[in-house]
């Protein structure tokens, strides 16, 4: 089977509210998967541990405003709940820290747990932060430091993508 027949790879960014990190992190990894060549086989989205307080609702505007600095669009994401069956939906959930993805271990039932991870588990392995903080309560500091850590994190997973649909791809 060729790599243009197979089923796209799914990936879910997960965070609290899917209203800073998560969608900041979708929109950079769409955008490093085209720049790749990669965009068709990878699909991107983005979901929130307690979205239902936002359900609907576009990013943060500080969100949007950081990342619209480095050229990335988050205008058209809205964010909802990550639900149970996408477990079985998703072939990698990325949670941007500890917290959520303990929550992920919590709700997605546990024949997909071997699919969750860290998105700083693809962070080069010189950098302090094994997670992505969340910036809401913060300045723009830490806007900015989300957007650092999570273009590190995205360039190290197109990597690795690179590498498992290529190999994938190769395969009869």
């Amino acid at each position: 089977m060729s790599a243009a027949a197979a089923a796209p790879y799914r990936i879910l960014m997960v965070c609290m509210g899917n209203i800073c990190r998560s969608p900041t992190a979708e929109a950079v990894l769409r955008q490093k998967l085209q720049l790749a060549g990669l965009s068709g086989l990878v699909e991107v989205a983005s979901a929130g541990t307690h979205a239902s307080w936002h359900a609907g609702n576009a990013p943060d505007p500080r969100s949007m405003r950081h990342a619209g600095l480095r050229g990335y669009d988050l205008s058209q994401l809205r964010a909802k709940a990550v639900r149970p069956d996408d477990g079985a939906k998703y072939d990698l959930i990325l949670a941007m820290d500890s917290d959520n993805l303990e929550v992920l271990k919590e709700s997605i039932p546990s024949e997909y747990h071997q699919k969750l991870m860290g998105l700083c588990t693809f962070v080069v392995p010189s950098k302090p932060h094994s997670e992505v903080p969340d910036p809401y309560q913060g300045g723009p500091d830490g806007f900015e430091l989300v957007l650092d850590l999570v273009e590190d994190a995205c360039n190290g997973l197109v990597a690795h993508l690179a590498g498992l649909l290529k190999s994938t791809a190769s395969k009869p």
